[in-house]
């Protein structure tokens, strides 16, 4: 079926594109929404989950491919799964405004609930609240970085709250958390022990 039928067409209008300029042109790919970031990230290993079509555009929502000689004039190849997969690796995901807060919300929660599965309180012997871990990445203004997995940041996250033990402890409890200095010197429930609790020998 081609490409530019309007059933295609309208299939491929819910999209997420991922563009990229090369070689003084622009070239994009129709993803499925949602999976950009999940192949980015490890998560998703199947190319035919992430991409809607194989194909290279000029233009997604029109539905303008790209030529052959474009192709190969740009990325050396006229391989359009290959170049598929540099596009999707290094192009720069198009999402609205709100989509894009939508992600950034969700990844936030995902990062905390990591954090809360890998820390337990020292003096309980029990995980943290996620909502408490919520407030903590709040107090040292997280950044969430897109392209990082929640798990790589949730690293991060445990870093920069086990160095401010205090500050992240005083944070919590000044919100109505139940958190106290010995809250804050989390302890790993497996791996990197050694490392958080010189962390927060440092506060």
């Amino acid at each position: 079926m081609s490409i530019f039928t309007p059933t295609n067409q309208i299939r491929l209008t819910n999209v997420a594109v991922v563009r990229m300029k090369k070689g003084g042109k622009r070239f994009e790919i129709a993803c499925y929404k949602n999976k950009v970031m999940s192949w980015r990230t490890g998560a998703e290993k199947d190319l035919d989950e992430v991409l809607q079509t194989h194909s290279v555009f000029m233009n997604v929502s029109k539905g303008q491919t790209a030529k052959k000689d474009d192709l190969v004039k740009a990325f050396g190849t006229e391989d359009q799964t290959e170049i598929c997969k540099q596009i999707l690796a290094k192009g720069e995901l198009q999402v609205s405004d709100k989509e894009r807060q939508s992600q950034l919300e969700t990844m936030f929660r995902d990062i905390a609930t990591t954090v809360a599965d890998k820390c337990v309180n020292p003096d309980t012997k029990r995980p943290y609240p996620v909502s408490l871990i919520e407030r903590a990445m709040k107090d040292i203004h997280y950044s969430v970085k897109p392209n990082k997995s929640a798990k790589q940041q949730a690293l991060e996250v445990i870093g920069q709250t086990i160095s401010r033990p205090h500050e992240a402890a005083a944070g919590a409890a000044g919100q109505g958390g139940q958190a106290s200095e010995g809250e804050a010197e989390a302890a790993p429930a497996g791996g990197g022990e050694r490392g958080l609790r010189r962390g927060a020998g440092n506060g």
